[in-house]
């Protein structure tokens, strides 16, 4: 993974857009789980694989501070450009409560693509590792490895992947979310759940694990989900010399790089660490140099 240099414009969300947007569609995709669209063609012609938007209630002040949301995936016009983006939300706090409540044609805040996304790396097997609500930046991860679909402007070249699994573990079936969406790609999908209600009964590293141990030629690791688990996941990758980067979930308060409230320790390589905020430097950064 490129080293990030914290004064590089690139890592500074100089494109991002603001805006005022109508939602499309918002309902229920999994137990607790749901999936808003909205019109925001602005946003959805930039972005690429992992980056994240901003997002508010517009016209209210409570909550007054805006929510971090990875991106699904975009959704085309009639003429097949992007017209806007699909947010998968967990719903657990006051604004998700209050998001989850909105219907088509009420207004949110959103400003992005923020962040620095995942690069695009041809390998021969891809490994995609959720917890919880941790696939949500994958479906565009999964497009692009097989593929199917181009992110950005210009459009990124595709960096074909012989082979994309994802590992996805959650505590039961029913809020295992978008399963369905990965199969159709193509990508071949292990579950787990806590409860053995689908898939492995354990923990999703158990299946990561055993997916490592069947997988032959270049290998990469994308994770998702619980710090803990995402702690476990980099370790796991480690003892199979596997390349891991992971896609932080740190709460944030501006998502523009001004008030410092989602840093990370990273190791320097000098043997010591800094700070590096998960907003403008992440949230996708190398696991192994992560101070966990």
């Amino acid at each position: 993974m490129t080293e990030c240099n914290p004064l590089h414009a690139a890592h500074y969300p100089d494109q991002a857009r603001c805006t005022t947007v109508p939602i499309v569609e918002n309902g229920p995709l999994a137990r607790d789980t749901h999936r808003v669209r909205i019109q925001c063609p602005e946003i959805a012609r930039t972005l690429v694989p992992g980056q994240f938007v901003m997002m508010r209630l517009a016209g209210f002040n409570d909550p007054l501070i805006g929510r971090a949301l990875a991106v699904y995936d975009t959704f085309p016009d009639a003429v097949s450009q992007p017209a806007g983006i699909d947010v998968v939300y967990m719903v657990k706090g006051k604004f998700t409560h209050r998001l989850a409540e909105c219907r088509p044609g009420q207004l949110l805040d959103v400003w992005g693509p923020l962040g620095n996304g995942f690069e695009a790396k041809a390998v021969d097997h891809l490994i995609l590792v959720a917890g919880g609500i941790g696939q949500t930046p994958f479906v565009t991860v999964a497009q692009e490895a097989l593929g199917h679909r181009q992110y950005g402007t210009p459009p990124r070249s595709n960096a074909r992947c012989g082979r994309v699994t994802l590992c996805y573990g959650a505590r039961s079936a029913d809020m295992l979310a978008g399963v369905g969406d990965f199969e159709q790609l193509g990508v071949d999908v292990q579950l787990a759940t806590e409860d053995g209600s689908r898939g492995h009964r354990g923990l999703v590293t158990d299946v990561l694990a055993g997916v490592l141990r069947g997988s032959h030629g270049s290998r990469r690791i994308l994770c998702c989900g619980p710090e803990r688990m995402m702690q476990a996941v980099a370790g796991v990758a480690a003892q199979h010399e596997t390349p891991c980067e992971v896609s932080l979930e740190s709460p944030m308060a501006c998502g523009i790089g001004i008030c410092f409230s989602c840093v990370v320790k990273l190791d320097d390589g000098q043997g010591g660490w800094d700070y590096r905020r998960t907003c403008v430097e992440g949230p996708v950064f190398d696991a192994a140099k992560i101070r966990w």
